[in-house]
């Protein structure tokens, strides 16, 4: 054999071996196929599924290999960041042209927009915080909230995309903030320099402060 050639040794394989073997590819497939079908109503979630498994066969390990981690949705309040589970998110807005104004309601409460068919509450959150009304720019986006019962849009100075940690980088320490929003945080995520408040948006819809919107 010539130096350096690779030599391969193909050893032969039963009908029942290779049988075997299609028919477990053929299964996973279609259970792969499956799952994604069931997410066709959920275009959120679906694209949250893609990315995951794009990112297990990128790596070279099974989706259920993948190491442990956290994914947020990163958004600003002002000058400061913060993260909220993906979970609580539904979906990214932009700010929408008409919004219907609620008599009696408190100042954070915007009014009522149309968005897509469905009515939804749109909530200047930093306002809401006490910290002063949100300046509307070109970045300002309403984060709809995936709560069941609570529907709410929270408009936000900025949506800074999906924020991926390890449970190292987790701290159930609640970081200092300018924005009075101590009690709606569950720990913070730390990067480098880089600190990211976990936003608790389900503990901020079904607080007392958030559920009286009408002014007294």
């Amino acid at each position: 054999m010539r130096q350096g050639a690779v030599e391969y040794v193909v050893k032969p394989v039963s009908d029942m071996d290779l049988v075997a073997t299609i028919s477990s590819v053929m299964a996973g497939c279609m259970s792969n196929s499956a799952d994604l079908a069931a997410l066709v109503e959920q275009p959120f979630a679906l694209l949250q599924e893609m990315e995951h498994r794009s990112r297990a066969a990128h790596s070279g390990h099974g989706v259920g290999a993948l190491p442990s981690e956290w994914v947020g949705v990163g958004f600003r309040i002002g000058e400061e960041q913060f993260v909220a589970s993906r979970e609580q998110v539904r979906e990214v807005l932009m700010l929408p042209d008409a919004i219907t104004r609620v008599p009696g309601s408190e100042r954070w409460l915007l009014g009522i927009a149309n968005l897509r068919g469905h009515l939804l509450p749109l909530i200047d959150l930093k306002l809401l915080l006490g910290s002063g009304r949100t300046t509307l720019r070109r970045t300002t986006r309403v984060i709809s909230i995936n709560h069941r019962e609570v529907p709410a849009g929270l408009v936000v100075d900025e949506v800074l995309g999906f924020r991926r940690f390890t449970d190292t980088e987790y701290s159930s320490t609640v970081a200092k903030t300018i924005v009075r929003c101590e009690s709606f945080l569950a720990g913070t995520y730390k990067r480098g320099d880089d600190s990211w408040p976990v936003f608790n948006f389900f503990d901020l819809v079904e607080s007392k402060m958030f559920l009286q919107a009408a002014a007294e």
